[in-house]
């Protein structure tokens, strides 16, 4: 007999819908935008009778090319089920013309003049919807303010685009807590965000273009993989690139431009919370993704800025437990990290095919009968529904951190509990750059450092420079389903540092997984916009936004929380000199306090769901 870790290779996902027809493929259409550069778009012509077809449209800074020959693919899937479907080349890569300028860049414009030359085509009924997850994502949320009269609906899937907007400033979700999310960024604009490639010279002939492309691969030469584990210690940061031998890309804009600066939103086009849109959305993440919170509240902002009624009533919300587009893949066995959490499948193909046919078919399919929200609550492994988030019935409950002065470490005298603390002494740990605490599962996997997901928290909450708060073993089992907010009150030695906090679910043998977690950066505690600096002695409020979750923990399990001051190399590390941080090159060793006192009740608010077992 099979072992269960042999048996869980066996296990498959639910596979996509099978084909209802054939296609053809036009492939490398140069499509014009309004500055005369053109873009490259693969088309798929379903083998229909219809004259006339809606029309799935995909961008991409991947190579549109890839999806030719792949049957498992969404260009096929879609196609097959009656869809023209519209592959393209973001500005700039492969076969498309122009240079490269992520995240958005001119994609905003050309996801609009796109929509505009496919309406416009015969073989279009008008309607044109957009797909795709991440950076494909990013680029629909890009497009939707300029509100297109054809831009029907979209799927916008782990790639959200708010920016100021809700005053967090999550740009392209390379920064959380004013942190720069350094194991999302240098990896992507190394490999991704190269400005410039080879190409025919622009404005050639479609017909002179189909023949010399036999002769030459539009797809860019690898670059040599680095020494990841060696260049994420590079100081100054901003000579990373450089010594990583990076071409041109924009990685210096992202880390040097202030936050609020007007270049994120005038030239990359993240929202600063003037947009409306006119376009109905199913909005998609994971818990296991640093795109969660942002997905959450860009659902909730095209509903309340949306200025027709469908688009109003057309906003829906999926929340799967999986790590970063990954959820399509769950099993009947489904393993985030190293956790498994049961069956986490829901057939996610169908849907999407259900929504098209729905917004784009004007097929009456029951969709708006559906509800709103759908999540996974992972320890109880089961899809669950609702009308709105966060849940109604939600208690936002504070679980107040614990203990006699030394909760550094697993070994430690802290506990989490209920009641508010008297006269208690509080905690320090000693923080050194040069020795921060290792990326431990979350939200990016590295190749040099940890799996995404959930991993035994061992080898951090051994470290003295890490705080533990562990309520006793829990007598009812406690659902948390909504968002985490960690209330700090704290001192530094340091003019600036960082304060990270992860909630985690201890098992009755002791296996501590992660299950949410954040970051903040001292000088941004009055507004990411407002710098200001500790002074020593002094103690400050820390509100930390730590995301959404929803997590059953069963009777015997145990609530815990970690804080401390670096996740690297997941988020850069603080220098804690007050200075720029990019381009100092030596470092101050801090000593940081976290206060739990009558007068300084440092805390989470917790969403607890009410009912227990």
């Amino acid at each position: 007999m099979a072992n269960s870790d042999s048996r869980a290779q066996d296990l498959q996902p639910i596979p996509r819908p099978e084909p209802e027809n054939g296609f053809r493929l036009e492939k490398s259409r140069m499509v014009p935008m309004r500055d005369g550069v053109r873009l490259s778009t693969d088309l798929y012509f379903p083998d229909v009778e219809a004259e006339q077809l809606p029309v799935v449209l995909i961008r991409t800074p991947y190579d549109k090319n890839v999806m030719r020959d792949n049957p498992d693919g969404d260009a096929h899937m879609f196609a097959s089920h009656g869809f023209v479907v519209a592959t393209q080349d973001s500005r700039g890569k492969f076969e498309s013309e122009g240079i490269y300028s992520p995240p958005a860049g001119h994609e905003a414009e050309d996801g609009y003049d796109t929509v505009d030359w496919i309406a416009r085509q015969p073989w279009s009924n008008g309607r044109v919807g957009m797909h795709g997850c991440s950076y494909p994502a990013e680029v629909q949320a890009a497009t939707a303010p300029l509100k297109h009269p054809n831009l029907t609906t979209m799927i916008p899937r782990n790639g959200p685009m708010i920016g100021a907007a809700n005053g967090r400033y999550r740009y392209w979700s390379g920064f959380k807590g004013g942190v720069l999310d350094f194991a999302a960024s240098f990896p992507w604009y190394f490999e991704t965000g190269v400005k410039y490639s080879f190409k025919p010279p622009p404005g050639l002939p479609d017909d002179v273009l189909d023949r010399i492309r036999e002769f030459y691969d539009p797809t860019p030469s690898r670059l040599p993989e680095p020494d990841w584990e060696r260049l994420v210690w590079t100081l100054p940061l901003t000579d990373i690139m450089n010594k990583a031998g990076a071409l041109p890309n924009d990685f210096l804009e992202l880390v040097t431009r202030d936050f609020g600066d007007p270049w994120w939103h005038d030239t990359m086009g993240y929202y600063d919370g003037t947009e409306t849109v006119a376009v109905s959305a199913l909005h998609v993440s994971s818990w296991y993704d640093i795109s969660v919170d942002e997905t959450i509240y860009e659902h909730h902002y095209f509903r309340d800025n949306a200025t027709t009624e469908a688009a109003v009533n057309g906003q829906f919300l999926i929340l799967a437990p999986s790590t970063h587009c990954a959820y399509e893949q769950a099993t009947e066995r489904t393993l985030v990290g190293d956790r498994d959490i049961g069956d986490a499948r829901l057939d996610f193909y169908r849907i999407y095919l259900d929504w098209f046919d729905y917004w784009l078919k004007g097929i009456d399919n029951g969709l708006m009968d559906t509800p709103r929200v759908r999540y996974y609550t992972m320890g109880r492994n089961e899809w669950r529904s609702a009308d709105q988030w966060p849940l109604p019935e939600v208690q936002y409950t504070n679980y107040y951190l614990r203990s006699g002065g030394e909760a550094n470490s697993r070994h430690g005298d802290g506990w989490l509990a209920t009641e508010p603390p008297g006269d208690e002494p509080s905690d320090s740990f000693v923080y050194d750059p040069g020795n921060p605490v290792p990326s431990t599962g979350g939200p990016r996997g590295t190749s040099w450092g940890t799996k995404a997901g959930a991993v035994d928290q061992g080898r951090v909450e051994s470290r003295q420079d890490v705080l533990v708060y562990t309520t006793p073993p829990l007598e009812e089992g406690i659902e948390l389903t909504g968002p985490i907010t960690a209330i700090l009150y704290v001192s530094s030695s340091a003019r600036d540092t960082d304060f990270t906090v992860k909630l985690v679910d201890v098992y009755p043998d002791g296996t501590a997984y992660n299950i949410q977690g954040s970051i903040l950066r001292g000088r941004y505690r009055e507004g990411f916009t407002n710098k200001v600096w500790m002074e020593e002695g002094g103690v400050y409020e820390l509100r930390i936004d730590v995301d959404a979750t929803s997590n059953w923990f069963p009777p015997g399990h145990r609530i815990r929380v970690q804080v401390s001051s670096s996740n690297f190399p997941l988020y850069e590390r603080n220098m804690n000199t007050g200075g720029n941080n990019f381009d100092e090159v030596e470092w101050v060793i801090a000593e940081n306090t976290v206060h739990h006192s009558a007068d300084y009740p440092s805390h989470l608010i917790l969403p607890v769901i009410p009912g227990g077992d």
